[in-house]
């Protein structure tokens, strides 16, 4: 599949000088996306809490495609921080401001500074199926066997 584009604007209050999403090697899958908080300071989220971090940026994405808004490795190993609703999806009509929801999973306290790497986001094709509904579905090995059913290797 070749490149997208993804058009992306600075919303009201953002911090222009933070850098924009970037692939941080040449075989990343995902842009690192930073926090970007009008009034520059940062939060310190404390363990279990969550927060919505802003990004400062709107981006129009291409019909057909989402962007997925998936943890940053490190950072969930270290300091155990992750996100809610991991992956998020950033829909191809939305353009509001994209938005973070980062947990606290560990038990010290975490500080999300301004400007910091906070996500990575990857961009995908989508298909929309059409959902039909039927009488019975067609039979398979596995059935209705799920959560384990395959065994634990």
């Amino acid at each position: 599949m070749g490149d997208v584009s993804l058009n992306v604007m600075w919303v009201a209050g953002a911090d222009m000088s933070v850098p924009l999403p970037s692939y941080e090697t040449a075989g990343a899958a995902g842009a690192d996306i930073r926090a970007n908080f009008p009034d520059r300071q940062s939060v310190t989220l404390a363990p279990g809490a969550r927060a919505l971090i802003p990004t400062g940026l709107a981006m129009a994405i291409p019909r057909g495609f989402e962007v997925q808004v998936r943890p940053r490795s490190g950072l969930a190993l270290k300091h155990g921080i992750a996100l809610v609703n991991s992956p998020g999806t950033i829909d191809s009509d939305y353009r509001g401001e994209v938005g973070v929801i980062v947990l606290n999973t560990s038990d010290a306290a975490f500080e999300i500074a301004h400007g910091m790497r906070i996500a990575q986001l990857v961009v995908a094709p989508v298909v929309q199926a059409a959902f039909a509904e039927v009488a019975t579905l067609d039979d398979t090995p596995r059935s209705a066997g799920g959560f384990g059913s395959t065994g634990h290797g």
